[in-house]
């Protein structure tokens, strides 16, 4: 937010402060945040968030699991972020 950088510094702030609260190893916590994002139809966050899953040691299958974990309770929705989340685990 370059309009609002001491609002952007702190909302990192926190957000890595909640990370480092967290129980889950960092790539658990990253998987997880990818089923939230697709169960809240969140497709703009995915490409990031997919990147970060796979550089933290997360399997193609983990990502995908990952995003279907929801679709008994959010739907068949979440499945409209796979291809992206495919193409970006895929690109490199």
């Amino acid at each position: 937010m370059r309009e609002a950088p001491q609002h952007a510094q702190a909302w990192g702030g926190m957000v890595q402060e909640l990370a480092n609260a967290s129980a889950l190893d960092k790539k658990t916590s990253a998987l997880a945040y990818l089923a939230v994002l697709a169960a809240l139809r969140l497709e703009g966050g995915i490409p990031f968030h997919v990147q970060t899953a796979k550089q933290l040691g997360a399997t193609r299958e983990e990502v995908v699991s990952a995003i279907l974990v929801g679709l008994p309770a959010a739907g068949y929705g979440v499945t409209q972020v796979l291809p992206a989340a495919i193409a970006v685990f895929d690109a490199e």
